[in-house]
């Protein structure tokens, strides 16, 4: 594949891009998860207007994943010329857009190998971290509840995968059938996200599932409530159902992105630690910020930590379409 790539894009390289793709301006805005507006106002101003960094990465992945004949007709229609611009010559700049970019994908629907609820995070830029970065993430599929107890002992029968230490001999209690499952390791999380052909969320899946795009502190918005949430406050001192708190959801409909459990993510923090997300009913509140940063070593299992799962669009598309 040719190594096609670009210093620094403007609209005239936006246009190339498209038409490479062959895309419509409808369905290339989808593909980056940025609004038609935002593509037809690149295109207007050509070589006058930058997108900002984020809306470059995205680009730039886009190119990158494109095939060689793709890349071939882009390099046509910009020549050598066009990639050699330098990022001061212009002072103009597209503004951010983080509305959620509307798709023919489902909002819910059912994983068709351990049947959990996931719910759909639209492509597209949020604001990420304490100090509300823009990033780019592709869509996906989160779980709209963490995985429980009941999850759990479905893949331990179909796996003969050890069963967490508190579960009494085979099974757990009726008590906590719906609360999430506890006492597991990164890699038990692991073996999971194996057998159910998803895996564990990047801390920023996780943060965008759990703040939306625009930068809220919590779920259910910027208001300190700890209410909404099973943290210690509450003095519970326990799990609790995964569907209990409606009011704390995310603007994305999924529950428990607050306290009850810290959920292991995918992103390695240094070798042999993972980042850890979400807070627990053992955490204060001022703990329970998404973007708050915790880890821990791959082998640590406690009471208070579990997880849920992830799967990109395509993946889905896929699995649906050999289970039907």
């Amino acid at each position: 594949m040719p190594s096609t790539t670009v210093q620094l894009w403007s609209g005239q390289e936006v246009r190339a891009l498209r038409e490479a793709k062959r895309m419509s301006i409808r369905a290339f805005a989808a593909h980056l998860g940025i609004s038609e507006r935002m593509v037809s106002k690149w295109e207007k101003y050509g070589e006058d207007i930058h997108p900002r960094p984020v809306n470059q990465q995205a680009l730039d992945s886009s190119l990158a994943a494109s095939d060689a004949n793709v890349q071939a007709r882009f390099a046509n229609l910009v020549g050598i010329d066009s990639t050699e611009k330098n990022e001061e010559d212009q002072e103009q700049e597209a503004e951010i857009d983080v509305a959620p970019i509307p798709t023919d994908e489902p909002h819910q629907i059912r994983h068709p190998v351990d049947g959990k609820l996931m719910a759909l995070v639209d492509a597209g830029v949020y604001l990420s971290g304490e100090d509300n970065k823009p990033v780019y993430l592709p869509a996906f599929y989160i779980d709209v509840f963490p995985t429980t107890n009941a999850d759990y002992s479905r893949f331990v029968a179909a796996t003969g995968h050890k069963k967490p230490q508190h579960w009494n001999d085979e099974k757990f209690s009726d008590a906590i059938y719906e609360h999430p499952v506890v006492f597991v390791t990164w890699d038990d999380a692991v073996a999971y996200t194996k057998w159910s052909t998803k895996s564990l969320p990047t801390s920023q899946q996780w943060e965008k599932a759990a703040r939306g795009t625009r930068g809220d502190s919590f779920p259910w918005g910027s208001q300190k409530t700890p209410a909404k949430c099973n943290v210690r406050e509450n003095e519970i001192r326990s799990t609790t159902p995964v569907d209990r708190y409606h009011s704390g959801v995310s603007p994305y409909g999924i529950y428990d992105m607050c306290g009850n459990v810290w959920e292991w993510c995918a992103t390695e923090s240094t070798p042999g630690r993972y980042e850890l997300k979400g807070s627990a009913f053992t955490s204060p509140f001022f703990r329970v910020e998404p973007a708050t940063f915790n880890d821990a070593s791959s082998e640590m299992l406690d009471d208070d930590t579990g997880f849920r799962c992830v799967t990109p669009v395509e993946t889905m598309q896929a699995l649906l379409k050999i289970n039907t």
